[in-house]
């Protein structure tokens, strides 16, 4: 394999409203990302994903864009972007772009002329129909939205106000391209592409994701922008499978650095059931059985893949799949070292690195999220009780993720001297930072050695995968070159269980337990984890 810098990275996601306010009106904000570069140094992190902050009306937080060439007034200024692009670049961390191209605002520019005047070139860069089919749109209700100005109905799989874009329309797809370069020149690191997968829908056929045109998208898309370039590309593509993700990510194809998959994301949920049905606990065996078919059926040569708990869309691990009441900080602890030690780029999600939990919401006046409010809607019109609704969304909402970053135990959790925009979770004067980097043994502490482990050690990104048969609750597995053998393991559990290591330890690399009393006892206890080389 030609190895790129994104083979050895680690990726921090930052939720630009929910990290740092540097000027006190309770909203994230450029200035104050750049304010916390050198905390981010220290983590060790190699770049940063950075969620949308062009302009935007912000009727979905940012990934509803007017104007992709602007910086949002709640964020700052294309100055302020040019600052943070260039400090990162002073402490080796590069800036990593969401690009939103599935659709846009209706307030940009494009879709104020494609309404106004269906006989104009803008009106085809959308998705408009005299008559609608049935499908529905992802955010609930149906995916067509009638505009009286223009007489026709639009397709939007988001909100309404995000109309899908056409990209069977070669001037809209140059234009797009042309877009990507202009961040390219500023310096960026590369683009994390959200949804991609829906760009090349067939909405007459209902196709919606991996639609026959998408590759030839992309590839297109490669040729005309990063292709030349050694910039890391990420694709959010939800229904890929080791198959599809080849497609994207082989260097051979030219398209993609890599891919998010969320098949292992599924299992929050019940078998075959909406998202607001949450599976009763994890299926451990089953998440095992995923992970392996991911590691071993997405080659090294053959393509990338991502490694991802948690991210804006997604609830806190630590309190879906974790502990995060006894067990808060050794099973955040484990969760990190299960996932950072697989094959793939790392990908740690604001607030993952010091446990920050799910937020305790007692009524839907808690709630900011556009997919949460829409689902309560629609679920109490069904008759499901509000107190059913209320324990879904602490359990799998959005805005779980989107708590402000608590970074000390002041007032607001040190996120903002005015009002945050989204309360702070309750537990920031035990949960922060501070706390976190005063405490050796903290899980700030087991990422930055995990991080520091990713950049010296050849094999993480080499090794072979394999499975090691284990209890139900145990996940076990070796990273072997012809050379070297290590074994990582973990109790996803409360309970005790049994592992028996008949090899001989050489070296312990990282762990939250006592390895030494497992080896005596052939036990772990609740949620021990380690990673040790082996004869």
């Amino acid at each position: 394999m030609q190895r790129k810098w994104w083979h050895d990275a680690v990726i921090y996601q930052i939720y630009p409203k929910s990290f740092m306010d540097s000027n006190g009106d309770g909203i994230g904000d450029l200035q104050g990302i750049t304010s916390k570069l050198d905390y981010l140094k220290k983590l060790g992190i190699t770049a940063i994903w950075l969620s949308p902050v062009y302009k935007s009306p912000m009727d979905d937080n940012g990934y509803d864009i007017a104007d992709y060439e602007a910086i949002a007034d709640i964020f700052g200024s294309m100055e302020d972007m040019e600052e943070l692009i260039a400090e990162g670049e002073k402490r080796d961390i590069k800036i990593i772009m969401d690009l939103v191209v599935n659709h846009t605002s209706d307030e940009h520019a494009w879709f104020v002329e494609a309404r106004e005047h269906t006989d104009s070139p803008e009106h085809s860069y959308y998705i408009w129909r005299d008559k609608p089919n049935d499908l529905d749109s992802i955010f609930g209700g149906s995916a067509w939205q009638y505009d009286k100005k223009a007489g026709q109905y639009y397709l939007h799989f988001f909100s309404t106000k995000q109309p899908d874009l056409n990209w069977e329309n070669e001037a809209l797809r140059q234009k797009i391209y042309k877009m990507m370069n202009f961040w390219i020149d500023k310096g960026i690191g590369g683009f994390r592409m959200d949804v991609i997968d829906m760009i090349g829908k067939v909405p007459d056929q209902k196709i919606v994701n991996n639609g026959p045109m998408l590759h030839p998208y992309l590839q297109e898309m490669n040729r005309a922008t990063f292709g030349d370039k050694d910039l890391l590309t990420v694709g959010e593509t939800w229904g890929a499978t080791p198959d599809i993700a080849k497609q994207y990510s082989d260097p051979k194809n030219h398209e993609l650095s890599m891919v998010f998959q969320f098949e292992h994301i599924g299992l929050q949920h019940k078998p075959n059931q909406p998202k607001w049905d949450v599976a009763d606990e994890l299926d451990v065996p089953k998440l095992k059985e995923i992970f392996t078919k991911w590691q071993n059926e997405l080659g090294v040569e053959e393509g990338w893949n991502s490694l991802f708990w948690n991210n804006h869309d997604l609830p806190r691990v630590v309190s879906i799949w974790g502990n995060d009441t006894k067990y808060h900080e050794k099973s955040a602890k484990a969760l990190a070292i299960l996932l950072h030690l697989m094959r793939g780029t790392p990908y740690i999600y604001q607030g993952e690195e010091i446990g920050m939990t799910n937020y305790p919401f007692k009524n839907l006046e808690d709630v900011e999220d556009i997919e949460s409010l829409n689902y309560a809607r629609e679920a109490l019109d069904k008759g499901v009780p509000l107190d059913d609704i209320m324990g879904s969304i602490r359990t799998i909402g959005r805005d779980n993720a989107r708590t402000p970053m608590q970074w000390n135990a002041h007032q607001h959790a040190g996120f903002s001297t005015g009002q945050p925009w989204l309360a702070v979770n309750p537990n920031y004067p035990r949960v922060n930072v501070e706390a976190a980097l005063e405490n050796p043994n903290s899980i700030f502490y087991t990422y930055q050695q995990l991080i520091q482990l990713r950049k010296s050690n050849d094999w993480l990104v080499t090794a072979d995968f394999k499975l090691l048969e284990t209890a139900d609750k145990v996940f076990a597995y070796l990273r072997e070159t012809t050379t070297k053998k290590y074994l990582i393991v973990m109790n996803f559990s409360n309970e005790e269980q049994s592992f028996v290591l008949e090899n001989t330890v050489k070296e312990v690399l990282i762990a939250n337990t006592d390895v030494t009393k497992i080896l005596q006892t052939h036990k772990l206890q609740g949620w021990d984890a380690f990673c040790v080389e082996i004869e």
